[in-house]
C-alpha cells in the first residue's frame, strides 16, 4: 500500500465551512461513537464549536479517519502506535517498511473473517469450556478476546482432534512453554541488532529476522523429530 506523504496531517479546523458530525459519519462510514473515541484519544484535531451542541470538523478528518481505519484493520496497529506516527508526522515512504513487517507477521487483516466464540465453537466442535481450557494451556491464542481468525479456526479443529485422541491441554502445554522461550530469545537477539537504528531501518532488519525465524522454527523442530523417528525403528515396524 502506498502512503502519500502528509495524507493524515491534521490541517486547521475550517469553522462553519467544515463538516458536521453527521457529514463526517457519512463520508467515512465510521460510527459517531468511534469518531468521538478517536477525538478523545487525540487522533483527530479538535473541532470548532459554534454552540453547545454544534461543532464543525476539518475536512482533513476524512483522510485521517481513513488512514486510522487502514492502519487498524489491514496492519493491526494499535491506536497508541497510530497516534505516535501521526504526532511524529511519520506517514510517508518511511512508514512502508513497518507496514510490510506488520503484513508479514499478521497477514492481511481485512481479508480475515473473525468469528465470535459461539461461531468458533460450532465450526470446530469444541465446547466453550474446552476452548477456555486450551486457551489456559496457551495452545489457542486469538489476537483479540473471543474473536477468532482463520488460523485460530484451523488450530481449533486440530485441538478438537487431539482431545478425541486423549491428549489433554495440560499434556500439550509444553508447546506454549517452549514456544515462549524461543520467542524470548528471538526478541533478545532482535533488541541487540536494532539498537540505535531509525524506525525505517529497525522495521527492515526486524522483517529480515522474522523471515529467518519463520524458516528456522519448523525446520529445526521437524528435523529433530525426523532424527528421533529414524532412531526408533519400531515406529516403522522395522524393529
Amino acid at each position: 500500500m502506498a502512503i502519500k506523504q502528509g495524507t493524515p496531517s491534521p490541517g486547521k479546523p475550517s469553522g462553519p465551512a467544515g463538516l458536521k458530525m453527521q457529514d463526517l459519519v457519512r463520508a467515512t462510514g465510521v460510527a459517531k461513537s468511534t469518531i468521538l473515541h478517536y477525538l478523545n484519544g487525540g487522533l483527530l484535531p479538535a473541532p470548532v464549536k459554534t454552540s453547545r451542541n454544534m461543532a464543525y470538523y476539518s475536512p482533513a478528518c476524512v483522510e485521517r479517519i481513513t488512514f486510522i481505519k487502514i492502519m487498524q484493520s489491514k496492519y493491526r496497529l494499535s491506536l497508541g502506535m497510530i497516534k505516535k506516527f501521526l504526532e511524529a508526522c511519520v506517514c510517508g515512504p518511511e512508514l512502508e517498511p513497518l507496514l510490510q513487517l506488520r503484513s508479514f507477521i499478521f497477514g492481511e487483516g481485512d481479508a480475515r473473517e473473525l468469528l465470535d466464540l459461539g461461531a468458533f465453537c460450532r465450526a470446530t466442535g469444541l465446547t466453550v469450556p474446552e476452548v477456555a481450557e486450551w486457551q489456559r494451556a496457551g495452545l489457542l491464542l486469538p489476537l483479540e478476546p473471543d474473536r477468532f481468525d482463520s488460523e485460530d479456526l484451523a488450530i481449533g479443529r486440530i485441538l478438537k482432534a487431539c482431545g478425541e485422541l486423549g491428549i489433554t491441554p495440560a499434556e500439550a502445554s509444553f508447546y506454549s512453554r517452549l514456544g515462549r522461550e524461543i520467542v524470548d530469545h528471538e526478541m533478545q537477539l532482535r533488541d541487540r541488532l536494532i539498537q540505535g537504528l531509525s524506525l525505517e531501518d529497525n522495521a527492515t532488519r526486524t522483517l529480515e529476522m522474522t523471515r529467518g525465524a519463520r524458516a528456522l522454527r519448523p525446520y529445526i523442530i521437524d528435523r529433530i523429530f525426523q532424527h528421533r523417528v529414524l532412531a526408533r525403528k519400531s515406529i516403522d515396524g522395522d524393529e
